[in-house]
């Protein structure tokens, strides 16, 4: 049987997340473990390393669920989503503050607000064709 679209967005997503946290680590180095400021991944998003190992642990865990199974998958996919929701919009307020912990700017916001619809929308609706398709070719 094919991978249903939560088990895809979870191997896909997992994997960018591990190579963003591994690739974080050639740029944080310099910096404080948990802080506002961060070193330049991609030239664009501020990462420290507490936010390289968040990274690793998202994708650890999306790759994970993706193997377990379709309905775990869902399940990670929009725990995930609901948590990086949080995140994006706590980034919005925190972002000048000590409160920063992850190093977090506005891309980062962006990112991962758009990670958290991408994620709730296919734990929420992301499989219901799948089902239907596969009810109907057998």
């Amino acid at each position: 049987m094919s991978p249903t679209p939560n088990q895809l967005a979870g191997y896909v997503f997992g994997a960018t997340f591990i190579a963003l946290g591994i690739l974080g680590f050639t740029v944080s180095g310099e910096h404080d473990f948990a802080g506002q400021h961060g070193g330049q991944l991609l030239g664009v998003f501020e990462v420290n390393t507490l936010h390289n190992i968040i990274h690793l642990i998202a994708g650890s865990t999306l790759i994970a669920g993706a193997a377990a199974g379709a309905t775990v998958s869902r399940k990670v996919n929009l725990t995930l989503g609901v948590i990086y929701l949080v995140v994006g919009v706590l980034g919005l307020f925190i972002g000048s503050t000590s409160l920063n912990l992850l190093a977090l700017n506005g891309a980062d916001n962006f990112v991962h607000l758009a990670e958290s619809v991408t994620l709730i929308g296919l734990g929420l609706v992301g499989d219901r064709y799948h089902s239907k398709r596969m009810v109907t070719s057998t």
